[in-house]
């Protein structure tokens, strides 16, 4: 929680700074819709990459190795602290619920994935399905890690050296919103898919 609201600091500092530095190399004040669109775009992209990163934990490497929180479950959590006695920590747990409400809304299927597993394998996600989840969410890893830290600044830097910053911008609400939302659909697909595998046996007895 703490690293994911830091990481959001940092970049809310740099997209200010970046601004700045546009309107005064002569930009025009339009430029901050632009610099306020990519700092949401940034938002939802590190959100959901984050979120994909916690599912993979879950079902491939186990519960134990994932931070993966649901909203419902941290707003009980929420409930049971006091302004009076625990400000600091309802503080930091209302920002993550927001976060993780977020993720949940740009990924429903996940979501909704996750409680169905919760609910159908409460002590530990059986290996068929550990298996067919890696298989088919593996080679979408590689994609979710341009969505991450790294990719950014190296970008940050390279446009920084060029002299065009407003190009970083450009960048987040063009390239990696497509990229993002080309994600989204195949991990909702995945998803999706999955349920219905999970959830058919039972179905079946019923019918």
């Amino acid at each position: 929680m703490i690293d994911s609201l830091f990481d959001h600091l940092i970049f809310l500092s740099i997209y200010v700074h970046l601004g700045l530095r546009c309107l005064a190399e002569g930009a025009s004040p339009s430029i901050a819709l632009l610099v306020l669109a990519a700092g949401l775009s940034h938002a939802a992209q590190a959100a959901s990459a984050d979120y994909f990163r916690n599912a993979y934990l879950f079902f491939v490497k186990g519960r134990a190795r994932a931070d993966w929180d649901s909203s419902a479950t941290l707003r009980h959590e929420f409930r049971s602290l006091r302004w009076r006695t625990d400000p600091w920590q309802k503080f930091l747990l209302a920002l993550y619920i927001n976060f993780t409400w977020q993720q949940e809304v740009l990924s429903p299927q996940l979501r909704r994935l996750r409680d169905v597993a919760e609910h159908e394998f409460p002590a530990e996600v059986p290996l068929d399905l550990r298996q067919h989840y890696r298989q088919n969410a593996r080679p979408m890893l590689r994609w979710w890690g341009l969505l991450m830290t790294n990719t950014r600044m190296f970008f940050l830097f390279l446009f920084l050296i060029m002299d065009r910053p407003s190009w970083f911008f450009w960048l987040e609400v063009s390239v990696l919103n497509v990229l993002l939302l080309f994600l989204i659909i195949r991990q909702e697909n995945m998803s999706q898919s999955l349920v219905e595998d999970i959830t058919r046996p039972a179905a079946a007895v019923v019918t």
